[in-house]
């Protein structure tokens, strides 16, 4: 579809702005949903995986099929249907009544978020002036991470005083509301709607199921061990709708998955440098989470305002790191970036049972602004000179890749954190308490952290010279 270029972009951007802060707002106060539903469930903290994966799956598997979808039906409708999408899986996940109830809940919420997020971004693709593009990713990383700064602060503050199931029913009120602010704000497009007749429900099809499969085979690893029937059916599975999509997407007059877009070194590397970085971010969320309820249980609320930190520092790397891209080397600006990720690693190798708020703090803060300035950057090398006919595409695609690094790092970081507190408190000859094998587990993950942090520093040299002399 053709998009006629506005003069006034940054008025009729108004209201993807306001569907951006909607995901980022109540997605921040869900970050401490999934503990807090184990815990008043009595269900071990580990299944706190299962909740974030089933709304990762569909978050990242959908993104690129609703973002072609966009590009059919027009952002203004696949953004009030993500809307909705995304309202209906907060109801669900206040009338939760089982751990499976729950994981059905988050994977419609997960959907929501797939319609919203690649909308948001082709609309500074192909509406923005072309001298503005990096400002406006810049802009959309700022709103996206300041919306969640203050959400679990106080999500964790109204689970304290109401539970979470009130926190989920606010959660929906917001969502109505601001869908009925989007309604009214959003502009009336004229472009020609295109035919579903080649589209490429096959593709679509074998998009979820393999991407799906993929998040669950490390998880199936952590959980079950890596040797067990369930890893191995996961992993069996996955291989066998790899061949699959692959056959399909190759046969497509057109594919989910366009495949001179994916085979640059542009979109390559910065891919794999998110599979080894940014799924650090929510891992280390949710694991601060969890650290802070085994070392000081009465304190709960801490992590909520130490994550909240980590927020304010991802807006802060976005707005002042992300456009000196513009100015520098990209690979240069990354590099620096990275390194300030592996410094917020590297101080969870301080904690203790006793850790204070400050060092929680900082840690995540330090964390956060290396991200969101990474985030802001990989937007840039990516989806730069994307052709409007193929703008939501593009951007679902690279929504898929950079949706499915942070669930994969949760599928390999939190599962490996908690089941190391579980390994190391239970056996009789570690004689540790759950505080203390919580401590031992952090700091192995901290290594480990650092460890992925660097090898990531060393593919980004690999990427290619973008401002030449």
């Amino acid at each position: 579809m053709q998009y006629s270029k506005e003069t006034n972009y940054m008025k009729n951007f108004l209201p993807y702005a306001i569907a951006a802060f909607l995901i980022g707002i109540v997605g921040g106060l869900s970050t401490v949903l999934g503990p807090a539903f184990m815990q008043d469930m009595n269900l071990d903290y580990n299944n706190t995986t299962w909740t974030a994966l089933a709304q990762a799956i569909s978050t990242a598997a959908c993104a690129p099929i609703l973002g072609k979808l966009s590009d059919i039906y027009g952002r203004r409708n696949t953004l009030l249907f993500g809307i909705i999408i995304y309202t209906s899986g907060s109801i669900l996940s206040a009338l939760s009544t089982s751990l499976p109830f729950l994981l059905v809940a988050r994977f419609v919420v997960g959907i929501g978020s797939a319609a919203v997020t690649p909308t948001v971004i082709s609309y500074i693709i192909t509406e923005f002036p072309p001298q503005m593009i990096a400002k406006g990713f810049s802009l959309y990383m700022l709103i996206s991470s300041a919306a969640v700064i203050f959400g679990p602060t106080l999500g964790g503050l109204i689970i304290e005083l109401s539970g979470w199931r009130a926190l989920m029913w606010i959660s929906s009120i917001i969502c109505g509301i601001f869908f009925f602010l989007c309604l009214f704000t959003l502009p009336k497009e004229s472009y020609k709607k295109k035919t579903l007749k080649d589209f490429d429900r096959t593709g679509a099809f074998f998009v979820i199921a393999f991407f799906s499969l993929l998040l669950c085979v490390p998880s199936f690893g952590q959980n079950f061990g890596w040797t067990s029937i369930q890893f191995i059916i996961a992993l069996f599975l996955a291989l066998v709708t790899l061949v699959l999509l692959v056959y399909a997407e190759k046969n497509a007059k057109n594919p989910i998955l366009i495949g001179s877009f994916m085979s640059r070194k542009a979109f390559i590397l910065p891919v794999i440098i998110l599979f080894l970085t940014q799924g650090l971010m929510q891992a280390n969320m949710t694991n601060t989470i969890v650290f802070v309820n085994y070392t000081q249980p009465t304190n709960t609320a801490i992590s909520g305002y130490a994550i909240s930190i980590m927020y304010i520092g991802m807006s802060l790397g976005a707005i002042l790191i992300g456009p000196l891209a513009d100015r520098y080397e990209p690979k240069f600006v990354l590099t620096g970036s990275l390194l300030l990720t592996a410094v917020g690693c590297a101080t969870m190798l301080t904690f203790t049972e006793g850790t204070a708020f400050l060092l929680l703090a900082s840690s995540l803060g330090i964390l956060g602004f290396g991200l969101g300035a990474n985030a802001t950057i990989f937007m840039k090398i990516v989806l730069s000179n994307l052709p409007e006919s193929s703008a939501g595409a593009g951007t679902g695609i690279y929504g898929l890749f950079r949706d499915i690094s942070a669930p994969f790092g949760v599928a390999v970081f939190v599962p490996m954190f908690t089941n190391e507190i579980t390994r190391l408190s239970t056996n009789t000859s570690y004689n540790m308490t759950a505080a203390t094998a919580a401590v031992n587990s952090i700091h192995l993950l901290a290594i480990i952290e650092l460890v992925c942090v660097g090898l990531g520093i060393l593919i980004v040299q690999l990427l290619p010279i973008i401002r030449k002399k």
